[in-house]
């Protein structure tokens, strides 16, 4: 029998995680209080069964997938639910925050007496035809979520404590999207100085794979600015107080903050962000 599974929230990510687990039989329950109505139609659509917090901590398998400025919060809303049941869930953070802040969603869940495990999520959310995105475990209970991979999702068990799974997202998120805000702002740099086809020419010469990346990289970072500033500053904290590199992604949080702030107004600088990789030529399948 499929284990109880329930997904908090329903966002892009988690309602496409949803998706595919009702694609292999599960029956995934989420929250809807306070929810916008397009959320609810993406539960929906999703198969999600809207449930109160008392049914949800009733789930075999919980999973966080929220900003990450509400990660802390969501865990202690779990516990709250969780502590007044007999029987107890496991518990899987995966959002995007540092190894200092999944301890600290640890210890609240353990509050409950609940299981805990440290997820952390890399690539886009599942789509039909693709394997989806890799959820990377760790922790003590890491191989009690292992049932997922059974339920169509891409499992990978970490052999290291908690922590280890959010060291491994906040570094691959900080060169990948570290990457996308160093190209955002020498893009709109250069294009502002006259010399965008000059940088996008001579990256097509001497630095083609950097130039293709930034090419989709680019105006897929516009719309997901806004969620990308938190996340920022979770890497910056990840690096620790004293650490040189703090600044860079701190500095990072601001750009992103901007480029959100942009596309909501005027949407000059994502335009030109947009028009430099449209100028990028496309190879020929």
């Amino acid at each position: 029998m499929s284990p109880k599974i329930a997904i908090l929230a329903p966002g892009a990510m988690g309602s496409a995680v949803a998706r595919r687990l009702g694609e292999h039989g599960a029956h995934v329950l989420t929250s809807l209080t306070g929810r916008s109505e397009d959320t609810a139609k993406r539960a929906a659509d999703a198969g999600m069964i809207a449930a109160e917090d008392s049914e949800i901590a009733s789930a075999d398998i919980i999973l966080s997938i929220v900003p990450p400025g509400e990660a802390l919060a969501t865990a202690e809303r779990l516990a709250a639910a969780i502590a007044r049941r007999g029987t107890k869930p496991v518990v899987v953070d995966c959002n995007a925050v540092n190894v200092e802040t999944v301890r600290k969603a640890e210890r609240i869940i353990a509050s409950a007496q609940a299981r805990f495990v440290d997820a952390g999520i890399i690539g886009f959310p599942p789509q039909p035809g693709n394997k989806g995105p890799a959820f990377y475990l760790s922790g003590e209970h890491a191989k009690q979520v292992a049932v997922l991979k059974e339920l169509g999702l891409d499992i990978r068990i970490i052999d290291g404590p908690v922590g280890a799974a959010s060291a491994l997202k906040m570094s691959y998120a900080g060169i990948v999207k570290g990457l996308a805000g160093i190209g955002s702002a020498m893009v709109l740099a250069a294009t502002k100085s006259g010399a965008a086809d000059a940088l996008r020419d001579e990256l097509a010469l001497s630095q083609p794979a950097i130039l293709a990346r930034l090419s989709v990289a680019l105006p897929d970072m516009i719309p997901k600015a806004y969620r990308w500033i938190a996340e920022m500053g979770e890497i910056a904290d990840f690096l620790g107080p004293d650490h040189p590199a703090k600044l860079i992604y701190e500095g990072f949080a601001r750009l992103f903050e901007h480029i959100a702030e942009d596309a909501k107004g005027e949407g000059a600088d994502a335009a030109l962000l947009k028009a430099f990789a449209a100028s990028v030529p496309q190879k020929k399948t």
